[in-house]
């Protein structure tokens, strides 16, 4: 009996593969990262050809690692960045273009003219996302209009479009020799193509947007078993034969990985970006505030279940940002260090609206602010700012989501890169007024994908099973005077709307 279950971790700086066992606890995991590539101000770019060579090697590295031999592997899930695009040949496997990544906002103009015609609304009733640059949609439009021929090879079915996990499936599962081009509900959800109650592509939002069905994969649920890695490729041979069971967006995955199950329950990921989702149950519910409707989960046969999402564009980023650009830190994890020669943030807000901001705000005109500057401010001062914007911007998610769900979040699950930063947690704790709690087992979006896959195939019973694997190790508890908590919020929304309609 297979005692292993794998997780294909495609993010938008590195993938890993991660081997865990009955108990969610790692075996082996292997992780490398791709180029960014920035062709342009405001363009944003990713090699898919590189990031299926990554995946391979990956797999091979923690296979190896973990001594595994053919049949230990019980299945494998898969969890992806989202939104970001790939368009390819179905004949020869080659991408047409550069993957666009969710980060790109070279459509901005686009999406300000479908603003006006046909209209958030008639976008947001279908899909539960308004228009902005960030979903796949009008990249595959500008895909189709901007690089020469491929329009009339996707209407011919030569080319077809996907995100990154029905990228990888399609590789994985044989490429130009029978690949099976399908997606799951939540990837499928971050498209703007898919009609929310149907779960179905919707021949309106396609029409409007001029995509030709037939590029698009088969939607599926996000844990049922799709088909097996296909043997032929040296670098995949130990797990040739191997089932691919899970599919999940990254965030969705965190959410699952939780154990975020209930009604209510939510979880919150510091990453690249900062994306904060809230189970609604099997219904969706339309936001008023700035927020993302979108799936959850949909395991097997069983009814999908909905998420609110607020969506931050720029959080670790925000501290690559300073080590990378201003060099005042060698490695990310000395911020934590550098912000805590200060006693406060002196004053200092950081608006880190590098693409423009997402929820709840949707202000593709935004651009980065630093304010309340004075002489007396220092690098320290900044390094506590650029922590604090990660706090400040998921409490504007949480107040909105609590105004459209209608429920009290009684407790924050936080995950990601950043959730070590003992300071940040303390201050989200503080500025939220609620206990953050960080889990036993960190990588939690992989083991989303290990948990969906497991599931389908039999090696979890149910998700009463992944309850009794979620432990808590650290729990921080609220700290700060009410009045100076609201007082920072105050001055931080002050920020806020300094940053807006920078660009004209």
């Amino acid at each position: 009996m297979a005692s292993y279950i794998g997780a294909l971790d495609q993010g938008t700086t590195s993938t890993r593969f991660i081997v865990f066992d009955r108990s969610g606890a790692i075996a082996a995991s292997a992780q490398k990262e791709h180029r960014q590539i920035y062709p342009q101000p405001g363009w944003v770019e990713h090699d898919p050809e590189e990031i299926w060579l990554r995946a391979q090697q990956v797999m091979e590295e923690a296979v190896t690692a973990a001594g595994l031999r053919p049949g230990d592997l019980a299945a494998i899930g898969i969890t992806n960045q989202r939104e970001t695009t790939v368009v390819w040949s179905r004949r020869t496997g080659k991408p047409v273009a550069n993957a666009i990544v969710w980060q790109d906002t070279r459509v901005a103009n686009m999406a300000s003219e479908f603003a006006r015609h046909p209209g958030d609304d008639f976008f947001g009733t279908r899909a539960g996302l308004p228009l902005s640059t960030y979903f796949s949609s009008l990249k595959v439009r500008w895909i189709l209009e901007n690089i020469p021929g491929v329009r009339r090879l996707a209407e011919d079915g030569e080319v077809i479009f996907g995100t990154i996990d029905s990228y990888l499936l399609w590789n994985l599962t044989g490429g130009v020799n029978g690949g099976l081009h399908v997606t799951d509900v939540t990837n499928a959800s971050r498209t703007q193509f898919l009609n929310l109650k149907t779960l179905d592509w919707d021949d309106d939002l396609l029409q409007a947007f001029k995509v030709p069905r037939r590029m698009l994969p088969r939607v599926c649920s996000s844990s049922e078993i799709y088909g097996q890695i296909a043997p032929g490729n040296k670098s995949l041979a130990g797990t040739a034969g191997t089932k691919i069971a899970g599919i999940l967006g990254d965030q969705q995955a965190a959410l699952v990985g939780q154990t975020c199950f209930a009604q209510g329950e939510a979880k919150n990921t510091y990453g690249t970006g900062c994306f904060l989702l809230l189970n609604t149950g099997t219904r969706p519910v339309q936001s008023r505030h700035g927020l993302l409707t979108t799936v959850a989960y949909q395991l097997g046969a069983q009814p999908a279940h909905y998420a609110l999402e607020g969506s931050v564009a720029v959080a670790g980023a925000l501290v690559q940002w300073l080590r990378d650009n201003l060099g005042l830190i060698r490695k990310s994890s000395e911020i934590e260090a550098l912000a805590q020669t200060v006693e406060d943030n002196g004053g200092v807000y950081f608006v880190p609206a590098f693409s423009g901001l997402f929820a709840p705000y949707w202000k593709t005109s935004a651009r980065g602010v630093i304010a309340g500057l004075t002489q007396y401010a220092n690098k320290g001062h900044l390094a506590r700012a650029v922590l604090e914007a990660n706090a400040f911007q998921t409490r504007d998610v949480v107040e909105a989501m609590e105004n459209d769900a209608g429920l009290p979040l009684e407790v924050l699950r936080v995950d990601g890169g950043m959730i070590e930063n003992n300071l940040l947690m303390q201050f989200q704790a503080d500025i939220l007024g609620r206990p953050v709690v960080r889990p036993a087992i960190k990588e939690t979006t992989a083991l989303g994908a290990a948990y969906a896959a497991g599931l389908a195939v039999g090696f979890f019973k149910d998700t009463d099973e992944l309850r009794t694997h979620w432990k808590t190790e650290k729990r921080w508890e609220p700290s700060m005077d009410a009045a100076r908590r609201e007082q920072m919020c105050r001055d931080w929304k002050k920020a806020v709307e300094r940053s807006f309609d920078w660009v004209e």
